[in-house]
């Protein structure tokens, strides 16, 4: 066993979302990443895990539900 299995995270974490609107975690103490922002939401790492499993409920891209949006649209236009 790793020694370092047996220790608490301590950590604490932010809720991080970037422009896809895809949620994940970030380190509090550390700067986020380029292209991903803070949402408010702030803990212990199975809290923020927790958190975003309840509001990241459609795992697909922003990008990717736009388009599919879109041609649902123009489907129905054309029918």
């Amino acid at each position: 066993m790793n020694s370092n299995d047996s220790k608490e995270d301590t950590t604490v974490y932010n809720v991080v979302i970037n422009d896809e609107e895809q949620y994940s975690i970030w380190p509090a103490h550390k700067q986020n990443p380029l292209g991903w922002t803070s949402v408010g939401k702030s803990g212990p790492k199975e809290e923020c895990l927790k958190y975003v499993g309840e509001v990241w409920t459609d795992m697909r891209p922003l990008s990717l539900r736009k388009h599919m949006e879109a041609m649902r649209d123009s489907e129905i236009a054309a029918s």
